[in-house]
């Protein structure tokens, strides 16, 4: 096996070294955000931030306003697959930070540092393009938050960009202690389902119930009973969340209406979710039944169990472990119960999703709880250094590893 193309320490090194400009595009994303699939003017801030790394083939979506960039190495070798998110959210942001977003929207979910960390990744590994042996992806998405984008960027080819890549990688910001990362081998995050329910009645007048089937009880009913049902069909060791979030039904304060809906999320961590679907069903139905009415269930399953390849994981583990130290890897117990599409990249790609730590030193007591998509977060860009030599490391060590 060949030599590294960097040692650890002067990855560190040349990052620190460029930290400030990366600090820089962080704060200006901060201030634009922009939400969804349509990114324009932060797919151009990363195409001037990319501007002058020669050889660097970048290609833009048609679909949605992605970039991906295909830095090849020296020497031939396999494809590896760094992503970052670019996108937003739909909250108006209260943290009091001189960089506070300009508009109704806010980077509450650190994506700006998503992307200013895949920046200095790319910069990092163009330095050293002439030692390495294969190819690295730099795939720069929108609209992951809600909006599927890595679908999106899949159907437009970016695994076959530079032929399927042996590993993927992709790092998330979290108000963890700045500068540890924080994963585990197999299921990290859940999977995603939308859940409707429409139970079906017949209204009348709200002072003559007994000439109804009033689909209201039959609603409120249905609310407990699914989450009896959780607890008495999956294991408390399989977890699965059902939360109904809304609830809808009528107008007049003196009618009792035909129909009454069930909204909310459903989120699981293993194969359980094909087997939810016939259990909401069977629910809805026998209690709709037992009121009169009935049920139509709408079960959409959206991302996938984010799932990381355990090789990837303890291999991707034991490098970060030489780049930043043993004591600042910490082992996930457990999965979290949010969700991700970069699981669409890891059905098709061994690799890695690894939380980072961005919690400022200086946070108040008080804000320490703050957690993603608060309106008062606030994520130290100063972990920007330790984030591309990260995604940079892992780049290289997986070049070796599969070559």
């Amino acid at each position: 096996m060949t030599a590294p193309a960097l040692a650890p320490a002067q990855l560190l090194a040349d990052a620190a070294r460029i930290l400030p400009e990366l600090v820089t595009l962080r704060r200006d994303l901060h201030r634009h955000p922009e939400v969804g699939l349509h990114l324009p003017r932060t797919q151009q801030a990363v195409l001037r931030a990319l501007d002058g790394l020669s050889g660097l083939e970048i290609v833009c979506g048609t679909a949605t306003t992605s970039v991906v960039a295909v830095l090849r190495g020296g020497r031939p070798g396999p494809t590896v697959l760094l992503r970052g998110d670019m996108d937003a959210l739909p909250v108006t942001e209260l943290a009091d930070v001189e960089y506070r977003s300009t508009n109704d929207a806010m980077h509450a979910c650190g994506h700006d540092l998503h992307t200013a960390g895949l920046v200095g990744a790319a910069r990092l590994l163009h330095a050293a393009r002439d030692t390495l042996a294969g190819t690295v992806v730099f795939m720069f998405q929108p609209g992951e938050e809600g909006h599927d984008g890595a679908q999106v960027m899949l159907d437009e080819g970016v695994l076959a960009a530079a032929g399927t890549p042996s590993a993927a990688f992709a790092v998330h910001v979290g108000p963890g202690d700045r500068g540890t990362f924080v994963t585990r081998p197999g299921p990290i995050l859940a999977g995603a389902a939308e859940l409707r329910i429409l139970v079906r009645g017949s209204g009348g007048h709200g002072s003559q119930p007994h000439s109804t089937h009033d689909p209201i009880p039959a609603a409120a009913a249905l609310v407990g009973a699914l989450q009896s049902m959780v607890t008495r069909r999956f294991p408390a060791f399989d977890p699965v969340v059902l939360s109904i979030t809304r609830v809808r039904a009528g107008d007049a304060l003196n009618v009792i209406p035909d129909t009454a809906e069930l909204a909310g999320t459903v989120r699981m961590v293993s194969p359980a979710a094909t087997r939810l679907p016939e259990r909401i069903r069977e629910t809805a139905d026998g209690v709709a039944s037992a009121h009169g009415c009935t049920a139509e269930v709408d079960f959409d399953l959206g991302y996938p169990v984010t799932v990381n390849d355990p090789a990837e994981t303890a291999a991707a583990v034991g490098d970060l472990t030489r780049l930043v130290g043993a004591e600042s890897i910490v082992s996930m117990p457990h999965p979290a119960m949010g969700s991700e599409d970069f699981s669409r990249i890891l059905e098709r790609v061994p690799g890695t999703y690894l939380f980072l730590g961005a919690r400022p030193d200086d946070v108040p007591e008080e804000a320490r709880g703050e957690v993603n998509h608060s309106p008062r977060i606030v994520f130290d860009d100063a972990v920007l250094g330790t984030h591309s030599a990260a995604l940079a490391w892992l780049a290289v060590r997986a070049l070796e590893r599969h070559g």
